[in-house]
C-alpha cells in the first residue's frame, strides 16, 4: 500500500473501505439487573444512523465513512488513527473490553419519523447498544429521546440546534458538535469587525428547531452589537428553489443576507442570490454581504465559486494545525483520498469517546458510561482541548470563524480559517434561557432492560 500524503496542495490516495459486520440479534428481555442489548458473546455492535438519502445525504455518506474507521481502529486493524494522540490511554486496539466492534446501519432520510424507526430496529433487531449519527437536530432531538426510552446512549452527530443539549437534553445523550448560540458567539465579533457595527440584516431560515434556533442566536448576538434585523422569512426544508425568497431582499432595505440553511438548502439559497446579484449590489451606501453561519467542506464544495469571501462558523476544519487533526486527516485521507469534513470528525471522534468511556467504566452499562464522560477534559482528537459538561452533556472547545476562500490551491482548501475563538468566549450557563432556563434537566440515566 502507497503512503499518504495529504497538504493544501494534494495528495495520494490508497486504501480501500472498510466492511461491516454484523452482531446476532439480541431480545429485550433481560433480568431486572441487566442493561439494553448487554453484550454476551465476543462482540458488540453499534448502531451509525446517518442520512443516506434526503438533503443532507452527503454529510451522512462523510459519517458513515467516519464510522467505519473509528471501527477498524478500535479493532486494531489500519494505522490506529486518533487512538495514538487521544489523551485518554484506555484504549489498546483490542475492540471495547476485550469485545470485537462491529456495526449496522440506517438511514435516516433527514426525517424524524423515519429515524426514530431505524434507531429502534437497530436496538431491538440488531442489538445495537449505543447509536451515534445524524446530521438534522430535528432527528437529533427525536432519537436522543428515542434512546433515553430504550436505554442506550446516544452519541448526536450533526446537530447544530441549542434544544439538543438545551430543553431536549437527556441524560442518555451527549453532543460533541458545537451549537447554535456558539456559533453566533464567535462570528458576531468578526461580522462587526468586518461590517461594521451599523448593518441591518435580512434572515432567510429552515423551519425546523435547527433554523429557529439559528436565527435567534445570530440576531441576538449582532443585535447585540449594534446591527438591526428587518426581517426573518421561514423556508420549507424540502425546498429546492429560494428565488422567490430572494427576491424581496432588497427591497426590505437589507444589506446583509444571512442565510440559517445547511446542506443542500445552503447550496441552492446562496446559488440564488449570487444569481440575483446581491453582492454586486451597493445598499444603504454599503456593499451587500451574505454570511452563512454554519458552514461544512461539504456545503463549500457544493456552491463553488458563490462561496468565496462569505464567512460563517465551523466545528472542525481538516487544516487546524494540531497532532489530534493531523492524525486523523492522515488517517481518513489513506483510506478514502480525501480529507474529512467536520461531520466525519464530530461521528469519528465520538466513536472513541464511547468506547473509551466504556473501558474507563469497565461497562457497557449506559449509566457507568454516562458518569465516566460527565465532565471527562480530553484532546487529541483534533478539537484542541475539550470538556464535556455534566450539567447538559455539551461539549465545549474552540469555535471556529471561516470563511469562502478566494484563491484556493486544491478543491479542498474552499475554506480558510479566519479566527479561532476561544472555548471561554463561546460559554454559557447550563440554564441559560436559550436552553430552555431553570426547567431543563437532564433527568435520570436509563439502563433500560
Amino acid at each position: 500500500m502507497s503512503k499518504f500524503e495529504f497538504t493544501r496542495r494534494g495528495l495520494i490516495k490508497s486504501g480501500a473501505a472498510v466492511g461491516a459486520g454484523l452482531a446476532m440479534p439480541t431480545i429485550l428481555t433481560r433480568p431486572a439487573y441487566s442493561y439494553t442489548n448487554e453484550p454476551k458473546g465476543g462482540t458488540v455492535t453499534l448502531g451509525f444512523n446517518v442520512p443516506q438519502t434526503g438533503p443532507y445525504a452527503d454529510e451522512g455518506n462523510d459519517e458513515l465513512l467516519a464510522q467505519k474507521l473509528a471501527v477498524e481502529h478500535l479493532n486494531g486493524e489500519g494505522d490506529g488513527g486518533c487512538l495514538t494522540t487521544f489523551t485518554s490511554k484506555a484504549l489498546k486496539g483490542n475492540g471495547i473490553l476485550g469485545k470485537k466492534v462491529t456495526f449496522v446501519t440506517g438511514d435516516t432520510q433527514t426525517k424524524s419519523d423515519a429515524a426514530r424507526a431505524s434507531a429502534k430496529s437497530m436496538i431491538e433487531k440488531d442489538g445495537a447498544i449505543m447509536i451515534n449519527g445524524g446530521s438534522s437536530s430535528g432527528v437529533a432531538v427525536a432519537v436522543q429521546g428515542l434512546c433515553q426510552e430504550a436505554g442506550v446512549i446516544f452519541m448526536a452527530g450533526l446537530t447544530h440546534a441549542n434544544d439538543t443539549t438545551g430543553k431536549d437534553r437527556k441524560a442518555n445523550g451527549f453532543r460533541h458538535f458545537f451549537n447554535a448560540y456558539m456559533s453566533g458567539a464567535a462570528l458576531a465579533p468578526v461580522l462587526a469587525k468586518e461590517m461594521g457595527k451599523d448593518r441591518r440584516a435580512y434572515h432567510l431560515t429552515a423551519d425546523y428547531n435547527w433554523g429557529w434556533t439559528q436565527e435567534e442566536s445570530i440576531k441576538a448576538s449582532t443585535e447585540a452589537l449594534g446591527w438591526e434585523t428587518v426581517n426573518t422569512v421561514k423556508t420549507p426544508l424540502a425546498s429546492t428553489d429560494f428565488s422567490s425568497y430572494i427576491a424581496p431582499v432588497i427591497n426590505a432595505g437589507a444589506d446583509v443576507l444571512v442565510l440559517n440553511h445547511y446542506g443542500g438548502n445552503m447550496v441552492n439559497s446562496l446559488t440564488n442570490a449570487i444569481q440575483f446579484g446581491l453582492l454586486d449590489k451597493a445598499v444603504n451606501g454599503k456593499d451587500f454581504k451574505i454570511v452563512v453561519p454554519l458552514y461544512s467542506e461539504l456545503m463549500a464544495a457544493g456552491a463553488g465559486d458563490n462561496i468565496k469571501g462569505v464567512l460563517g462558523s465551523m466545528n472542525y476544519n481538516w487544516q487546524l494545525d494540531n497532532e489530534g487533526s493531523k492524525t486523523f486527516v492522515k488517517s481518513f485521507g489513506e483510506k478514502y483520498g480525501r480529507p474529512p469534513s467536520n461531520s466525519a470528525q464530530t461521528c469519528y471522534a465520538q466513536v472513541l469517546l464511547y468506547a473509551d468511556a466504556c473501558e474507563r467504566a469497565g461497562t457497557f452499562n449506559p449509566c457507568g458510561v454516562v458518569e465516566a464522560l460527565e465532565g471527562f477534559e480530553f484532546d487529541g482528537l483534533g478539537n484542541g482541548p475539550t470538556t464535556y459538561r455534566k450539567e447538559d452533556h455539551q461539549c465545549f472547545k474552540d469555535v471556529l470563524v471561516v470563511r469562502g476562500a478566494q484563491n484556493p490551491t486544491t478543491k479542498f482548501d474552499t475554506l480558510e480559517i479566519v479566527e479561532i475563538t476561544p472555548v471561554a468566549n463561546v460559554t454559557y450557563p447550563p440554564n441559560h434561557p436559550m436552553f430552555g432556563g431553570d426547567e431543563a434537566t437532564l433527568g435520570k440515566c436509563n439502563p433500560g432492560a
